[in-house]
């Protein structure tokens, strides 16, 4: 984990009274210009906890004992149909026992200093020994630094999965690639 500090990485479910901490953190700049409305996400994220939308998975990422971001896991399967495709046509193209991740980091001070992409790593690590085999991500192209961090973890643009409009760049988990 070069570049990361030498921080224990845990992961724990989110539950109701990281709600109000997820309030705060979705409101925050860096969250504001990848995500959508803070209580639109955090209605999302209060369906996935209280049983509602059972497609997802979303945890609290601890350094060093400390929560310092949110991270989830979802399904590619059920958004498969066409109330997704129509926005997303590059969901059609996965396989159908994909999952997806995604990740942002609490406070916007430890962007770019490696945090992102060690818990990345270690998250999708972690999601392997489950048995999954296609882990995706699909950042926003214009978002560069969220693409660097997840280069860095060991994902790979999917060439052959197109997001239409150019909306998402998909990408792959493959740590035993080279970096391009």
């Amino acid at each position: 984990m070069s570049g990361a500090p030498a921080r224990s990485i845990a992961f724990r479910p989110v539950v109701a009274a990281d709600y109000s901490m997820l309030a705060d953190w979705l409101a925050r700049p860096h969250w504001r210009q990848w995500w959508g409305e803070p209580q639109t996400e955090l209605g999302y994220i209060g369906d996935m906890v209280e049983g509602r939308d059972d497609t997802c998975e979303p945890y609290i990422f601890e350094l060093g004992g400390e929560p310092a971001g949110y991270i989830q896991v979802w399904q590619v399967a059920p958004h498969q149909n066409s109330d997704w495709a129509t926005d997303n046509p590059w969901l059609m193209e996965l396989p159908a026992e994909a999952v997806g991740v995604d990740l942002s980091l609490a406070d916007g001070e430890r962007l770019g200093q490696g945090h992102g992409s060690a818990v990345l790593r270690r998250f999708c690590q972690t999601l392997q020994d489950r048995g999954h085999t296609t882990i995706i991500i699909d950042p926003d192209p214009e978002n560069a630094r969220a693409i660097a961090a997840y280069r860095k973890a060991g994902f790979r643009p999917m060439p052959a999965v197109r997001s239409g409009a150019d909306k998402a760049l998909i990408m792959q988990f493959m740590p035993n690639t080279e970096t391009q």
